[in-house]
């Protein structure tokens, strides 16, 4: 067993003990009632029994070029911080369908309430298509359930159309970190070249859930004590 972090939480384990600043199901207070919760959706996702194949496909399929048709005001860069975080649609996807590293690497952010997931909305649409193709016959309502539910979650991010959806959100979206299991970018070669674009950090999900230090990155960018999470990421 991997030892738990100052979350309260295994690298790897979708446990979660509440610390000692919240009873566990207590639900953020900017999610109405009438959402579901991620519980709710990884027990319903995990019933269609997609396997990581299935759902490296999906999201291959789903991407989408509709994007910004300039009918929106494209965001100025926001100054880059350490708590903002975007994450690519097939991070999205693993982790409502497959837990494991994907959801090691999001339920940190689910848990701390200073953190801020940024995503266009191509990103999710991307993101969404795999949902409803991978549902479709087993939940065809999960798509759009969880598209409610992660759209209470994200801070939205307008950038050019002709930009990648998660390097977009990220630039745009002043992420320091992003998420994606693309080797493209995941890579040495490809961080280095990116890095020179745009000042972020490029990781795959598992090294994310094992770098992701609360404690170090709140007192760093929050300032203060840390005193634990103060969201259950599965509300």
């Amino acid at each position: 067993m991997p030892a738990s972090d100052s979350t309260g939480w295994s690298p790897g384990s979708e446990a979660y003990d509440g610390g000692k600043t919240q009873d566990r199901g207590r639900r953020p207070a900017d999610v109405s009632d009438d959402v579901s919760t991620w519980a709710d959706l990884f027990e319903r996702a995990a019933a269609v029994g997609a396997d990581e194949a299935a759902v490296a496909a999906s999201t291959k399929r789903g991407a989408t070029d509709d994007g910004n048709d300039g009918g929106e005001t494209v965001d100025t860069p926001q100054e880059p911080a350490a708590t903002r975080v975007a994450v690519a649609p097939a991070v999205l996807v693993a982790d409502l369908f497959l837990g494991g590293p994907a959801r090691a690497a999001l339920n940190p952010l689910r848990a701390h309430s200073w953190t801020t997931l940024v995503a266009s909305d191509p990103l999710l649409d991307t993101a969404g298509i795999a949902v409803a193709n991978l549902a479709a016959d087993a939940d065809p309502d999960l798509a759009a359930d969880w598209r409610t539910r992660v759209e209470a979650w994200r801070e939205q991010v307008v950038h050019p159309p002709d930009d990648d959806p998660t390097l977009g959100s990220a630039y745009r979206g002043g992420a320091m970190h992003v998420i994606s299991t693309d080797d493209r970018i995941t890579s040495a070669a490809g961080g280095t070249a990116l890095r020179t674009r745009v000042e972020t950090s490029v990781r795959e999900p598992a090294a994310f859930a094992a770098l992701f230090d609360a404690e170090g990155l709140y007192e760093h960018a929050v300032g203060g004590a840390y005193e634990g999470p103060d969201r259950d990421p599965r509300a």
